[in-house]
């Protein structure tokens, strides 16, 4: 396990900035939020990553490269959810079990 620190993050902590999340965003920054069950890309541009964390922001479920009008489900005992730019997930080598730190 390593710890990862994740700079630039938006906490989408409304309704609306949930809901919108990184539709329509030409420079995509990573946009952590709240939910459980899942999320969607419908809408969307261009690919997305996410990655799911627990309470310890420990990573349990990796999407890279989540395409346009998609549907992403996880275990509802996990609620942090983090979006990232397509590549973001390869790029710094983010891995199961990792740790992430959010800084804005």
């Amino acid at each position: 396990m390593k710890t990862v620190t994740i700079f630039n993050v938006t906490n989408a902590n409304t309704l609306i900035n949930k809901v919108i999340g990184l539709l329509n965003s030409s420079h995509p920054k990573p946009l952590y939020f709240q939910t459980r069950w899942g999320i969607h890309t419908f809408g969307m541009q261009y690919p997305i990553d996410v990655v799911v964390l627990d309470n310890n922001f420990i990573v349990k479920k990796l999407k890279k490269n989540m395409v346009p009008n998609r549907l992403f489900f996880w275990p509802p005992r996990f609620k942090n959810i983090l979006e990232l730019p397509p590549t973001f997930i390869k790029k710094r080598n983010i891995k199961l079990g990792d740790k992430l730190t959010l800084n804005p």
